[in-house]
């Protein structure tokens, strides 16, 4: 962070560059004046960049201050441009304002110099602060625009792959038992091939098993019964163990203290959050190992999962279509919670969520 100000100074009299240099030294503004005095210094001066402020006179053999107060606004517009002259009358003065000059000081009257500086500085910062604000808001709007495209193309992907599921194992598996039952109909009424129904029966209730084991395994798929039944923490246990079993990468949990327990709420999306994780590091990671830690700290929930492998970067997280992590950063914004994510070069990625509790249901619970 610079301590001094750069200040552009187009003016022909060098005593009254230093004139003004002393009084803002006066005043503890710290500052370094470069001083111009011709229209092809002031423009590779500008060009050259790097100045908080410009100051000119008005007039100058050969160039005037209106001539470099429109280079300004082209060529660095946000700068404060301040005139500083002995020359200039009340309507000269209102007729720069309007142009676009930030202030007029008379150089008679050179202490109005340093308010007019600081009311400079401070809204030239506020400008700048609102532009960062809206190109902040406009990436915001992007990435959300970007994760709803995501969000249907994956909801559709879902849908399909549902459908493909009931088709070729529900579907394959029902055709199976009508045509079995079909032929123990036949069968019953004619009275024949008795002695093969017990054949078909225990076939069929093969059959009827592995339905149910479909069923079963799409509807965990889609939402496991566990965090309903048993809670966030066997949850994430059961999730971390077919993570493990799938992936051959160990998976450790520790939950402080081990009946933790969370609200559906929190519980879901600290849920969908560590299953996020857990494809990223199979995805990105080459990690060999992932340690997750859910403890309860009082006020807050705290969700931390870290891996050992190559460690995620600035540019990765900073990417427009990281539908993933831009997925996890919603989710915890909806649970007014804190999301901070880390990583080092070959030492892994450390992913910290943390959820306030539902204030409602702790005052509930006191009045019990």
């Amino acid at each position: 962070m610079k301590s001094f100000l750069r200040i552009l100074y187009l003016e022909d009299e060098p005593l009254d560059v230093e004139l003004v240099k002393s009084a803002l030294d006066q005043e503890g503004i710290a500052c370094k004046i470069f001083g111009v005095e011709t229209s092809d210094a002031f423009i590779e001066a500008i060009d050259g960049g790097g100045f908080d402020m410009i100051f000119a006179d008005y007039s100058l053999p050969g160039f005037d201050g209106l001539s470099a107060l429109a280079i300004s606004k082209e060529r660095c517009p946000g700068i404060p441009f301040i005139f500083i002259s002995g020359t200039m009358g009340e309507e000269l003065a209102i007729e720069t304002l309007k142009t676009g000059a930030t202030d007029y000081v008379l150089k008679n009257r050179i202490s109005r110099l340093i308010p007019s500086v600081r009311r400079a500085l401070i809204e030239a910062k506020e400008r700048s602060d609102r532009r960062e604000a809206v190109k902040q808001l406009e990436r915001s709007h992007n990435q959300l625009r970007n994760l709803a495209a995501h969000l249907q193309s994956a909801r559709e992907e879902e849908r399909t792959w549902i459908a493909r599921e009931i088709h070729d194992e529900l579907g394959q598996t029902l055709t199976a038992l009508k045509i079995d039952l079909s032929l123990m109909d036949k069968q019953v009424a004619a009275n024949q091939g008795i002695e093969t129904l017990a054949e078909l029966i225990k076939a069929d209730l093969k059959l009827v098993n592995e339905t149910i084991k479909t069923v079963k395994r799409l509807c965990t798929e889609l939402r496991p019964s566990v965090l309903d039944h048993l809670g966030l923490g066997a949850a994430i246990e059961w999730q971390a163990q077919e993570f493990q079993k799938r992936s051959g990468i160990e998976c450790k949990v520790n939950l402080v203290p081990n009946d933790i327990t969370v609200d559906g709420k929190h519980a879901i999306a600290l849920f969908r959050i560590f299953q996020e994780s857990l494809s990223n590091v199979l995805r990105h990671a080459q990690a060999t190992k992932v340690t997750v830690t859910l403890s309860d700290r009082g006020g807050v929930i705290m969700l931390e999962i870290a891996d050992n492998g190559v460690g995620i970067t600035e540019e990765h997280m900073s990417k427009a279509n990281s539908f993933g992590l831009l997925g996890m950063r919603e989710r915890v914004k909806i649970c007014n919670g804190e999301l901070r994510i880390s990583g080092t070069q070959n030492a892994g990625t450390r992913i910290t969520v943390i959820i306030p509790k539902d204030r409602e249901k702790r005052s509930r619970e006191q009045l019990d």
